[in-house]
């Protein structure tokens, strides 16, 4: 099936550059364009795209109100398009609260390392967009892989030079593997679990997020429901630009109880705090339960995807906290986090994922599911309040 898309830009340069690249994809066809966001409401009306990618600022009406009207009257998926800066971050977020799903840099190379992957990067992005819609029309139930259970070992306490090794090492075969292993395999449809959640009883000293796509929205609808005297540190890895991540968390601590921030070296973690790992860094756990700190380090690596990782983060949380640690992954392109998800179940931590039907994209929360490593899966309203009965026991 064809994704057909509607790309609104007021620069005729960029629109045409836009279709140019997706008309050179097979699946993907431009059926039309609109230089601002007056004719981008009527022709989505008119045209019915499965995505629209959709420029901030322009003349007659802006982005954001174009985003807004479309999801009122005609709700189809959105991919912005924006500048890496401080105020094209917050114009971003003002956009995906609206009701655009996605976001990309105007200037591909910003976030690609040649023009093949920029290129490349948003034909992927509007495909998987598109194959969203197109399921919820045309859905295909396949069983749901049984949960494995694997028991918590006791993790033997060590000096924390021997801890830093020990850290490095694993993290180092997470990288092996995550090059290695293939992403999960797509599957068009997995059903919600549908019995009735109960508490394990079990007690944990760390709530740790993942997430891609679709993340910004889905991290506020979950955080919110989090108390300020949550008992828990959280450290949480979405995929972000770095000129993102500060404007992210400063919006994601005015909006919810506990408190939130860009994670930096140095920060000791504490209850009621959630951490935000910096874009285009790689954020690690050091120390031991009760008495953990964060580790904000470069990577220049090609060898990951992604920086931040959530491989990564949640690799060094299996080795800090062992199994006391409660790992979500929610919506996401990509398999990223199921390696790292791995090690924390093998330490006998619990792991949650974002169902199917509520994802934007259901790739990272697949990865997980398939591989047998989630125990549950979540819609996303309902996280939030699992969360709090789960850590309370109740």
């Amino acid at each position: 099936m064809t994704i057909k898309v509607l790309v609104v830009d007021d620069s005729a340069f960029f629109r045409r550059r836009v279709t140019e690249i997706l008309n050179a994809h097979t699946e993907l066809e431009v059926i039309g364009d609109a230089s601002n966001g007056k004719d981008a409401i009527s022709q989505t009306a008119l045209l019915k795209p499965d995505v629209v990618t959709m420029d901030i600022e322009m003349p007659v009406m802006d982005g954001i109100t174009a985003v807004a009207q479309i999801m009122a009257s005609t709700p189809t998926p959105i991919i912005m398009f924006s500048s890496l800066t401080h105020d094209g971050a917050k114009a971003t977020l003002n956009a995906l609260e609206a009701g655009a799903l996605d976001f990309l840099p105007k200037r591909f190379e910003d976030i690609a390392k040649n023009k093949t992957e920029g290129i490349q990067l948003l034909q992927d992005r509007v495909l998987q967009l598109g194959k969203k819609k197109s399921a919820r029309r045309t859905p295909r139930e396949v069983p749901v892989p049984r949960a494995t259970t694997i028991e918590s070992s006791r993790t033997l306490r060590k000096s924390p030079s021997e801890q830093r090794a020990e850290t490095a090492s694993s993290l180092s075969r997470i990288q092996s593997r995550t090059r290695q292993t293939a992403p999960a395999p797509a599957v068009s449809s997995i059903p919600t679990r549908r019995t009735s959640f109960r508490a394990s009883g079990k007690e944990y000293k760390l709530l740790a997020i993942g997430t891609s796509t679709g993340g910004p929205v889905a991290l506020q609808t979950v955080l919110s429901k989090i108390p300020a005297n949550f008992p828990l540190p959280i450290v949480i890895v979405q995929h972000m630009p770095a000129a993102f991540t500060p404007a992210f968390a400063a919006r994601l601590d005015s909006q919810c109880n506990i408190s939130v921030s860009e994670a930096k070296t140095g920060d000791i973690l504490r209850a009621g705090h959630a951490y935000l790992a910096p874009g285009g860094k790689q954020m690690l756990l050091e120390g031991r339960a009760g008495k953990a700190n964060l580790v904000i380090r470069d990577d220049d690596s090609e060898r990951l995807t992604y920086k931040p990782s959530v491989d990564l983060s949640f690799g060094s949380a299996a080795k800090t906290y062992g199994g006391e640690v409660l790992g979500i992954i929610l919506t996401g392109m990509g398999a990223d986090g199921r390696e790292g998800c791995r090690m924390l179940k093998q330490r006998g931590a619990t792991i949650w994922a974002q169902d199917e039907e509520t994802s934007v994209v259901y790739g990272m929360p697949q990865a997980v599911t398939v591989a047998g490593i989630a125990e549950q899966n979540f819609a996303l309203d309902k996280i939030g309040s699992a969360i709090l009965k789960e850590i309370s026991g109740g």
